[in-house]
């Protein structure tokens, strides 16, 4: 797996995740140790680059030219047992990078693996030959990323639970078991509402480690001018500053309970532009406002004691309307000011 010495080195290991220091600090302790980690936190902040930056820290490994990605050390599944497997290959930590959408359709044949009918015609159906390996055992000798794990139903849960308490699996009927070493990494949106409840002995067998939106102001506008697309067009950065901060003025919001995400912002950035080089000028409060509608919408949920009065169509048009005014006005002098000030603790 990763090394101690990358772990504890001072240099910054997840670049592509811009802030979240006590993130990445607890990340670190848990990679040291070896823990099966869930992260948490709401959509767009990062949870799956996160996880892909894991699997970028992996060091290049041999492993045997099979399914299983068997250690040449000890090999697992039948054919390399049987000496059968004569190549081998060289993965890197990408490549060894397994993702699993959560879903309650998923089975257990899915992620374990299941019978298949040609093989078993050929070599029996009770032979391993004829067993064909799920995304479980694809992930050996590196990393099971399960996105949204509170999506998947309770049977596929209790699938998992040997694998990762022993690291390893039986396979239905079969008195088989195979050795499945990874690192397991999923995630959570705790305020999605639409899941599967997650039983206790479930998440006793990890460490959750939790993320925020980005801490200030110049994080936020650091990661939209890192991942944002540039068109070409003019963009001030007052005018950047002038769409992030409605942005987290609407995650501060006491009305909103679903609330925009670092998508929204990136999204934000991306269609003002848009709406600029088409109006031929660089962009202006009016670009801004046109995409506010497209953009933020969808990805907010009002209260309920607000909703049955306005939209969010309605109550997005009235707010923007509302601090562009204060813009003009020059009431917001200073957006890092009034952020610092203002915004709290948005996780």
């Amino acid at each position: 797996m990763i090394t101690t010495q990358k772990l504890v080195s001072k240099e910054d290991i997840f670049p592509d995740i811009i802030g979240q220091d006590p993130t990445k600090n607890q990340l670190r302790t848990a990679l040291l140790t070896q823990r099966h980690i869930v992260l948490i936190g709401a959509p767009g902040i990062g949870k799956t680059t996160l996880a892909k930056s894991i699997a970028r820290l992996l060091p290049d490994e041999e492993v045997m030219d099979c399914e299983f990605h068997c250690s040449i050390h000890a090999p697992a599944c039948p054919l390399c047992r049987a000496g059968k497997t004569k190549q081998k290959k060289i993965l890197k930590g990408e490549d060894r990078f397994v993702r699993v959408q959560g879903s309650p359709d998923l089975t257990a044949e899915d992620l374990l693996g299941d019978i298949d009918p040609i093989k078993a015609l050929q070599f029996g159906p009770l032979s391993l030959e004829a067993f064909t390996p799920g995304k479980i055992f694809r992930a050996n000798q590196g990393i099971l990323f399960f996105d949204e794990v509170n999506r998947c139903p309770e049977r596929l849960q209790n699938a998992l639970l040997q694998v990762l308490e022993e690291g390893k699996a039986t396979i239905g009927s079969y008195v088989l078991e195979f050795p499945a070493s990874f690192l397991f990494i999923g995630t959570m949106n705790p305020e999605d509402s639409s899941t599967e409840k997650l039983s206790d002995v479930f998440l006793d067998r990890f460490d959750m480690i939790y993320l925020g939106y980005p801490e200030s102001l110049d994080i936020e506008k650091a990661i939209v001018l890192k991942k944002g697309k540039k068109l070409d067009v003019i963009c001030s950065d007052h005018m950047l500053e002038v769409m992030i901060y409605f942005v987290r003025m609407l995650r501060q919001d006491e009305n909103i309970q679903r609330k925009p995400s670092v998508r929204a912002t990136l999204g934000l950035y991306e269609r003002s532009q848009a709406n600029a080089l088409l109006n031929g000028r660089e962009v202006t409060l009016e670009d801004i406002r046109e995409a506010v509608i497209s953009v933020l919408a969808h990805r907010i949920e009002l209260k309920p004691s607000v909703k049955y009065l306005r939209s969010s169509l309605e109550y997005l048009r009235d707010e923007f309307k509302k601090y562009s005014e204060e813009i003009r006005q020059n009431k917001l002098r200073s957006f890092k000011q009034t952020d610092e000030h203002e915004r709290g603790d948005f996780r």
